[in-house]
């Protein structure tokens, strides 16, 4: 099942390609923000494989997660949040990586 995720922007960085940190209720991945230009900290974004498809207001947010919630490990299984570690905060995973910031 692939679906659009709901998260919080908690990190800005980058700028070709723009990238950031999203938290997903308490799981962070560093996201591509360059398909939502005008996403910034403090918003809530749609994640699909990666990527930051559109911005949402915080009530449709929430209004998503709630039923996303109500599916039996459908959170942790598109977030695949037993396969690597959260982001932590202010790290980028590739930096030091040629290309990457």
């Amino acid at each position: 099942m692939c679906l659009g995720i709901p998260g919080r922007v908690i990190e800005v960085h980058g700028e070709d390609p723009r990238m950031g940190v999203v938290d997903f209720d308490g799981v962070r991945r560093e996201v591509c923000l360059a398909f939502a230009p005008d996403a910034d900290v403090g918003q809530y974004v749609i994640v699909h494989v990666g990527f930051a498809i559109s911005t949402v207001d915080e009530e449709e947010a929430a209004r998503t997660l709630a039923v996303i919630r109500a599916i039996p490990d459908a959170l942790a299984a598109e977030l695949g949040a037993d396969e690597e570690p959260p982001v932590p905060a202010g790290r980028h995973p590739a930096a030091g990586m040629e290309g990457t910031p």
